[in-house]
Parts: C-alpha cells; sequence; structure tokens
C-alpha cells in the first residue's frame, strides 16, 4: 500500500500526439475526398517537427508529436501517398485522432492516493508521470500456528502411518498462503500441542516482533481448547464467538509483547471452510488496515440465485456457489464446515442474512473470491 500519495509534475501526454500512423494536416486544406497536399516532412515518435506550412501534410507515426498549425491525423489507410505528395481519401474532422495534452493527467494532480494499491498498472501510472520511487507502508509481520494434538504433517508422516484419529494440517498451507498474498511477512510456529503452558509459550514467542498472531484450532468451548485462558493470560480477549455460519468460535484479542503497543491476535476455527471463511471477513480486513489501506471492504456483486435455501440459520451464511454459464448461481451440495473441495469449486460466496430463506430466481448478495483473496 502506498504510505505517501503520488503527484504529477507534468501533463500526460506532455504535447498533443497522434494515436495513429497517418499524416498531420490542415482540416481546410482538405475540403473534399481525393485533395492532394506535397509533404513537407516525416515525423516519427521522438522528433518535434517544424510548424506545417498551409496546403502541406507531414508524414507522422503513432506517438509523435502534433506539428503546429495542424488541427487533425487522417490514418495512413485513407491515404494515398504519392511521389512527394499523399492524396487523402477522407475528409477529416478537426481534432480527429489527436490525444491533447494533459488529456490523461494534468500537473499537480494526484494520480495515486495514499493507501491504494500498488498494482502493476498503478506502478506504471506513477512511472508515466515522472515517479521513480514511491513510499509504501511496511509489510505487516504475522505469526501463525495451529493448536491440536490430532494434526498430522504431509510429507512427515504417510498415510499409512497416520495414528486413530489424525487428520492433515490443511489449515497451515491455505493460511501460510492467504497471509503471502497479502503481503505479510509470516513466521509459521507450525502445531502447538493441547496444553495451556504449550499455548501460552506459543503465543509469547508469537508476540515479540510482530503485528499480529493468526491461529486455527482451539477457540472453541472444548476441554482441550486452551486458547482462550491461554490469550486471557497473557493478554486481552475483546471478542469470543461471531453470529456467522460457518465460522461461529472466532476470537479477537491482543497479546503482551513486552512493548506498549500489544500484539493483535485473532483465533480462527479448526474446521478448514471456517478457517478460510472467517479469514477473508476478518483477518484480511485487520491486515489492510496495518497497511493503510483506505477501502477495505470487498465489492459485492448482486446475482440470480438459481438455487433454493428454504431453510436458512439464525446467523448469517456464507454459502459456497459458483457462477453458471448462464450468469446464474449454483451453490455446493454440502455446505458442510469440514469440505474443503466447496471452496475450490467455488467462485465465492453467498452473503445471505440471518433467517433469510432463498428461493430460486432471488436477486442474492455474491462475495467473488477475486474481492476477498486479495
Amino acid at each position: 500500500m502506498l504510505a505517501r500519495s503520488v503527484e504529477s509534475v507534468l501533463d500526460v501526454p506532455p504535447a498533443d500526439n497522434t494515436s495513429m500512423d497517418g499524416y498531420a494536416l490542415r482540416v481546410a486544406d482538405v475540403p473534399q475526398a481525393g485533395t492532394v497536399l506535397s509533404v513537407s516532412q516525416r515525423i516519427p515518435a521522438g522528433v518535434v517537427g517544424s510548424p506545417l506550412a498551409a496546403g502541406t501534410a507531414a508524414r507522422i507515426f503513432t506517438g509523435a508529436q502534433v506539428p503546429a498549425g495542424a488541427d487533425a491525423i487522417v490514418m495512413q489507410e485513407q491515404c494515398e501517398p504519392l511521389d512527394g505528395a499523399v492524396r487523402v481519401n477522407a475528409v477529416p474532422a478537426p481534432g480527429q485522432w489527436i490525444r491533447r495534452r494533459g488529456e490523461d493527467v494534468q500537473r499537480g494532480a494526484v494520480v495515486l492516493s495514499a493507501g491504494s494499491r500498488v498494482t502493476p498498472q498503478a506502478q506504471g501510472l506513477a512511472a508515466s508521470v515522472g515517479a521513480a520511487e514511491l513510499d509504501v507502508m511496511r509489510r505487516p509481520r504475522v505469526a501463525l500456528f495451529s493448536t491440536g494434538d490430532e494434526l498430522a504433517m504431509p510429507g512427515e508422516t504417510p498415510p499409512e502411518r497416520m495414528p486413530p484419529g489424525a487428520i492433515y494440517n490443511s489449515n497451515r498451507f491455505t493460511l501460510r498462503g492467504l497471509l503471502r498474498s497479502l503481503g505479510c511477512e509470516v513466521t509459521d510456529l507450525g502445531i502447538v500441542p493441547d496444553r495451556l503452558d504449550a499455548t501460552r509459550s506459543a503465543l509469547r514467542s508469537a508476540a515479540a516482533g510482530n503485528d499480529l498472531i493468526v491461529t486455527s484450532g482451539g477457540v472453541s468451548v472444548g476441554e482441550e481448547d486452551y486458547l482462550r485462558p491461554a490469550v486471557q493470560a497473557e493478554g486481552a480477549l475483546d471478542l469470543w464467538q461471531v453470529a456467522i455460519k460457518p465460522g461461529k468460535p472466532l476470537a479477537f484479542g491482543s497479546v503482551r509483547n513486552g512493548t506498549q503497543r500489544a500484539t493483535l491476535f485473532i483465533g480462527l476455527p479448526g474446521n478448514p471452510v471456517s478457517s478460510l471463511v472467517t479469514f477473508v471477513l476478518a483477518v484480511r480486513l485487520v491486515l489492510l488496515r496495518l497497511q493503510g489501506a483506505t477501502t477495505v471492504a470487498p465489492r459485492a456483486l448482486t446475482l440470480r440465485a438459481d438455487f433454493e435455501w428454504p431453510k436458512p440459520d439464525r446467523r448469517r451464511e456464507f454459502l459456497r456457489a459458483r457462477i453458471n454459464d448462464g450468469g446464474g448461481l449454483d451453490v455446493f451440495a454440502n455446505q458442510s464446515s469440514g469440505v474443503l473441495t466447496s471452496a475450490v469449486w467455488a467462485d465465492g460466496l453467498v452473503d445471505n442474512p440471518p433467517s433469510q430463506p432463498i428461493a430460486r430466481g432471488d436477486a442474492v448478495r455474491f462475495l467473488p473470491w477475486s474481492e476477498l483473496l486479495t
């Protein structure tokens, strides 16, 4: 994100120029199609021509500065070159194919505002106004760990040696990828055992030198869920559980780090879809704010439901859905919070209000992944 706005020190384009290969001329000199004019000069891009004499034309190429006195460009396809002259086979309109000085950017204009993303096109725009360097916000430093004695790592434990009840830690890879896609520096602390002392120790390590701690698992209300008491012991817990589905057991707080400004903490559910959904709805916003973004809310689309949802939940629901060939939405058949295939299949999430049934043909609010993952 930009830390300081970029202001143009020049007009773009800096002078009137042609958007076509052709001939620069005076409209008054071409009263009818077939008029023949002598060619007085040749102007490639990067060359400044001489003022155009009345009754003549200048051979000109895309991007070249329009010579003084010319008020139109006729594209070469509408001209017939002759020996030292040109036959103009179309009557030009004043100003045609001329890009005016400053029509894109005027000197002194703010072309990129502080808090905006430094996209490839933004970098190109900055370069077009002469900005050689950009002041940007520091990348957020985020510590990540998972909790759960049932977790195993792919590549370390082959399937045939998995203990009974064990599962592979998919959240570690999903969350790490999401954090990096948002420009974060990630400290991956791996898997923390289901013990209060181990969880407190992990929080202390994670708080040191980081802006945010993101965890998955251990935020429910079971006897083996230690994050709540651990965060309360090492800092403060400001939020516990939200009325959304999937993702109810979401936690937000902070952990002391030895400075006046504590490290933020967000605890995500352990179920893989719940973890993904709460990340894109909550963690993403925090990370964008840490980077100085001025716009953080994802833009929603209003699309037609090509499905029925007759029994809505009392909580606000986020349904995995895909845009079909007819421009409507289909939902994945199994909306369980443990079905990660639904997130790969889907194009985004239907944001359905609490207790709101959906009938086929209804207009629904759709959040595409393209808005939620960047």
